[in-house]
């Protein structure tokens, strides 16, 4: 790390024992600003590039003659996706699903036809029935999920002369249906299609199996993970299976990646050995288990329900366009099956063939956080997996040799030496500060100069200019005081020291020692973010780990010296390269990367539109890019400040911001394209709420609004004819989430919709004894998609049953912001009618009357809403009206596009 300061102690007597040459330090110690300018494009272009090697590279996609028999053909496998999305959007309920689910039979039935004459193929078409889904962390908090009518296609694979095999087996499991606004390309048609080529493939392997594989084609994933719930609770197979792996899409195409499975070491280090083109971060599955990511996959059935290990796989290219219209197949690139298909396929032949499978699952049975495994791949080429007991002693060895050595450093150096250490980790603390204020200054400028406050998400290498220019140009800025500081004390000390150097010569050496400091510096912030990671058993802490001991390595070796005396000398361009290429190597394209799903992410980002503050998004993104620029540029910004690449850098910087400014304020640069579309939903409300008498009329009207930030006046100007009003004095509750800013409009929205689908919240039965119980009707009319939520401030409890069925039995629940809401969905079979039993809380008093005043709607006991998929008419002539770059943005919170609200108040 450190050795006593140099030109605090050496220096002087470097002077006395006349070692010291005068003239090596008459020269300014100034570098070209040329080679820096230079050094910076390489590292700029070294990051894309690292990117493009890791995440873009993909395989050449094979036909059925090249892959034989026995492989894995893109070709083939997109076959399948060009059908499945030809049927356009197939949510749960729809006979575009039926149509999939018949298509994905047909297409196992051949399977089974052409599989090897020593395997056995089965096929079924699983009915799964009612259910009820009661996961109780990440976004399932608060809510029960219930299914009905559901259909799976369950194929299984197995020797035919080895029976254990049925007993063993890993399951592979992906979702046909999708959300009503897409056809799903990506999610999950992609992954559809890659299972059934896989099963074609392993159909001709598996007689030298020593486990058996099923592929579960589920439906009700879009509707809260209900398909691979109602398999593995229901399915008489469900007790077979001892390995879970789940295909999955956030995007479309590119690489899948495996994002989840740090609970299951052995068949990380399986599919390390055996990939050809591994693709694992657990970066990714950092982010998910924190809850960063707002979203969920059957991998949390198998493991929160079932109990079991496996990988998750996820497509993460362009996630601007999951669940939007731009799902579609032109975009899905080529290459994309190919590379999960061949991993996949490799890894299920290597795994189901070795007879380590049980053994390997029961070693494993009972572990602690110091069995999960710590996995990244380098350049898409190679896979690391070690445990976090190794990266702990690892972490561990790592700060107590840092700590030892700066602790003996500043010892050696006394009280100059700690002020030093102190002015110089101020400068990292100026360098952070700067940084993140002038990225998040232009975060609150973009929403108002403007149309859109996210400008640059149809455009992300916008970004660069928008958030990267300041905070490089924050960071320089802020460091370049530190470093005026630093230089401002060792100035002090060197005028007390005898005999004194020419005033050149000492300006020099306090240049060349305060870059040391700065250098040095960079290896402090690296050291704290790795205590800390290693503290809570962050897996991504390896990226610390990297860029603190491969730069310090490289200073050790290109910087250090065993001589007593020495006076400071420039830091070598050797250093910086060599200390960097490892760091930029193994975290650059997962930098990159991250920031695409930033701002991918940020079309969904307002869960409650009108929730969150225009900026919120874009202060998100530049805080990210500014910690980025700080931690990953640290090294080279040192080297800066005695060069000639200062003003130059500054110029670039803020030539390259104000470009940037001048492209999205002045609409040059589209901030959404038609391919990335602005999430913008269409819904026809019918509303009953406040009106519980049957006999009165419901009110209707047409509701707009968007989960991304921002108004949406550039929408209106296409609808000016509609009669649209917008604001936020008219919030909308469609249970599952509220509208805070929205737009309505009540012209021609009394067509399209009866009365009889209008639903009924009905008391049948309320009676107090020892506790106060009413019993609700509740029936749906025609849909069998709805959302209630139950009022907790005034229930303690509830069931409810369907056909005399208990479908949810009383029993502890839990609640958001006082409510518990249960989602149904189902097929077009599924029941219409509820009986609903409330058991009130003890005493007399309404909870709800807290904050309920006069003249305020009474307050509310239960709300419900119903979904109807079908675009009425004003329906249809709005969204036919909207720009091109808008897309319905579907979710199992979403209604669709027809809508009915109704509620029960605590009075009634």
């Amino acid at each position: 790390m450190s050795k006593k300061p140099e030109a605090l102690t050496s220096e002087s007597s470097a002077a006395h024992d006349g070692k010291f040459n005068s003239n090596e330090h008459d020269k300014q110690p100034r570098r070209s600003a040329f080679l820096w300018l230079t050094l910076f494009v390489i590292l700029l272009n070294g990051f894309w590039a690292v990117h493009h090697i890791q995440f873009e590279s993909l395989p050449i996609p094979l036909n059925a003659e090249q892959s034989g028999k026995r492989g894995f053909s893109e070709v083939s496998a997109v076959k399948h996706v060009k059908y499945l999305t030809s049927l356009g959007p197939h949510p749960v309920g729809s006979d575009a699903l039926d149509i999939a689910i018949q298509y994905v039979f047909a297409a196992s039935e051949k399977i089974k036809k052409t599989a090897h004459w020593e395997v056995d193929v089965q096929v079924e078409l699983f009915h799964a029935t009612t259910g009820a889904n009661r996961l109780v962390s990440g976004l399932f908090k608060g809510k029960t999920l219930v299914y009905s009518d559901l259909k799976h296609v369950v194929l299984r694979i197995v020797p035919k002369y080895l029976p254990q095999a049925e007993e063993n087996v890993i399951l592979v499991s992906s979702h046909i249906d999708t959300v009503f606004s897409t056809e799903g390309a990506g999610d999950c048609s992609s992954c559809v299609a890659v299972m059934l080529e896989l099963a074609r493939g392993v159909s001709q392997w598996a007689h030298g199996f020593k486990s058996g594989v099923i592929f579960l084609f589920n439906t009700g994933e879009e509707e809260g993970l209900n398909g691979a719930h109602s398999f593995i609770t229901q399915h008489p197979w469900r007790d077979t299976i001892r390995f879970a792996i789940d295909l999955e899409a956030m995007g479309i195409g590119g690489k899948s990646s495996i994002f989840q499975g740090g609970s299951a070491p052995w068949a990380l280090e399986n599919f390390a050995a055996v990939s050809k083109y591994p693709s694992a971060q657990i970066f990714a599955q950092d982010l998910f288990v924190s809850g960063a990511i707002k979203s969920a996959t059957d991998f949390q059935i198998y493991q929160e329900v079932a109990g079991l290990p496996g990988l998750d796989f996820a497509y993460i290219d362009a996630t601007a366009v999951y669940h939007t219209k731009n799902d579609k197949l032109k975009f899905l690139k080529p290459g994309s099956l190919q590379h999960l298909g061949e991993n996949m396929l490799a890894f299920l032949l290597h795994t189901a063939m070795s007879s380590k499978l049980q053994k390997d699952m029961e070693l494993e049975k009972g572990g602690t956080d110091h069995n999960q495994a710590i996995y990244f791949d380098v350049l898409g080429m190679y896979m690391v997996v070690y445990s976090q007991r190794l990266a702990t002693m690892l972490h561990n060895s790592v700060i107590f040799q840092g700590l030892l050595l700066w602790t003996t450093s500043l010892l050696m150096g006394g009280y100059p030496g700690a002020v030093s250490f102190g002015l110089s980790c101020l400068s990292i603390m100026l360098m952070w500060i700067s940084s993140m204020s002038l990225s998040a200054l232009v975060a609150f400028v973009l929403p108002l100069i403007c149309s859109f406050p996210t400008p640059y998400i149809g455009n992300p290498l916008l970004v660069v200019g928008l958030f990267g220019a300041p905070a490089l140009l924050g960071a320089l800025v802020g460091q370049h005081i530190g470093f005026c500081l630093l230089k401002k004390y060792l100035r002090q000390i060197f005028s007390k020291r005898t005999p004194r150097l020419s005033s050149e010569t000492e300006e020099n050496l306090i240049e060349l020692e305060a870059e040391r400091w700065l250098f040095k510096a960079g290896f402090v912030q690296w050291l704290v973010l790795l205590a800390i990671g290693n503290f809570f058993k962050i897996g991504s802490t390896y990226i610390a780990l990297i860029w603190l001991v491969s730069p310090a390595f490289a200073y050790g070796l290109m910087e250090a010296t065993l001589s007593p005396a020495r006076s400071p000398k420039k830091l070598k361009v050797a250093t910086v390269i060599l200390g960097m290429a490892v760091p930029v190597m193994s975290s650059a394209g997962v930098v990159v990367r991250l920031v695409g799903i930033i701002v991918g992410s940020i079309v969904r980002l307002d869960r409650n539109p009108g929730n969150v503050p225009d900026w919120f998004g874009n202060v998100g993104l530049g805080v990210f890019i500014a910690l980025v620029v700080c931690l990953m540029f640290v090294y080279i910004l040192s080297y800066i400040h005695l060069s000639g690449a200062k003003g130059p850098l500054v110029i670039l910087t803020c030539a390259l911001l104000a470009l940037s400014l001048a492209a999205v304020s002045t609409g040059i640069v589209p901030a959404f394209t038609e391919d990335i579309a602005r999430a913008v939903n269409v819904v026809h409300v019918v509303d009953t709420t406040g009106k519980y008498n049957e006999n009165q009329e419901p009110s209707s009207y047409i509701s707009l609004f968007s989960n991304t930030p921002g108004k949406l006046t550039t929408e209106l100007e296409n609808l000016k004819d509609e009669e649209f009003s917008c604001g936020r004095n008219n919030t909308l509750d469609f249970v599952t989430f509220t509208v805070k800013y929205g737009c309505w409009s009540s012209k021609d929205s009394k067509v399209g919709w009866s009365k009889s689908e209008v639903p009924v919240l009905q008391v049948e039965r309320d009676s107090i004894t020892d506790v106060r119980e009413t019993r609700v009707l509740i029936d749906t009319k025609s849909s069998t998609r709805w959302a209630l939520a139950i009022n907790k401030e005034e229930i303690r409890d509830f069931s409810i049953q369907v056909d005399s069925k208990e479908l949810i039995p009383v029993g502890e629940k839990s609640m958001v912001d006082g409510w518990h809401i249960i989602q149904f969905s189902g097929g077009k079979d599924s029941p219409t009618k509820f009986q609903l039993n409330l058991f009130w809380f003890g005493d007399a008093t309404h909870r709800s009357q807290e904050t309920y005043e006069e003249g305020e709607d009474p307050p509310l006991l239960l709300k419900l809403r119903t979904d109807v998929n079908r675009v009425t008419p004003i329906t249809a002539r709005v969204l036919e009206k909207l720009p091109p770059w808008c897309s319905p943005f579907g979710k199992s919170t979403s209604p669709h596009t027809l809508a009915f609200l109704a509620a029960l108040p605590v009075h009634f």
